[in-house]
């Protein structure tokens, strides 16, 4: 596969990426509002490595760099997919590769995700990846 990895800066980067976001996060529920969030996220520190074949994104890894007592500064990946027609060609690998250059170049020593209990797949690439479980996250609603 020949993508091409490049942060989407520009507000028709993001809107372009969307479709391929909302295959992770579907309750998003239009471009303009993915936009918005995004640039908001970014006042936070966040970016999104995009996989672009042509013009088109067709991989996203969006992420940020935290610190907490734990880790001390740390690179979090907030987003990862994969166009499911372009999954296991090794893009998924590509994109954490990418993430983890960025976080090695601002002296960051760990890469740290979230994934979903029932996310099986994923745990299984994480894994293959050289990640290991290291934290059970607990959440509740706050109505």
């Amino acid at each position: 596969m020949s993508a091409v990895l490049r942060h989407a800066e520009t507000a028709a980067d993001l809107a372009a990426c969307f479709p391929v976001m909302q295959v992770l996060r579907p309750h998003l529920p239009a471009a303009d509002e993915f936009v918005v969030r995004v640039m908001r996220q970014r006042e936070a520190g966040y970016r999104l490595l995009a996989a672009w074949d042509a013009a088109e994104p067709i991989g996203l890894a969006g992420y940020r760099v935290q610190e907490n007592l734990i880790r001390g500064r740390f690179c979090y990946v907030d987003d990862l997919v994969v166009r499911s027609d372009d999954r296991r060609g090794g893009l998924g690998a590509r994109l954490l590769d990418g993430v983890a250059a960025e976080a090695r170049a601002l002296g960051l020593r760990w890469l740290v995700l979230d994934t979903a209990v029932d996310n099986l797949l994923g745990q299984r690439f994480y894994f293959r990846y050289g990640m290991l479980p290291a934290a059970l996250r607990f959440a509740k609603g706050l109505d």
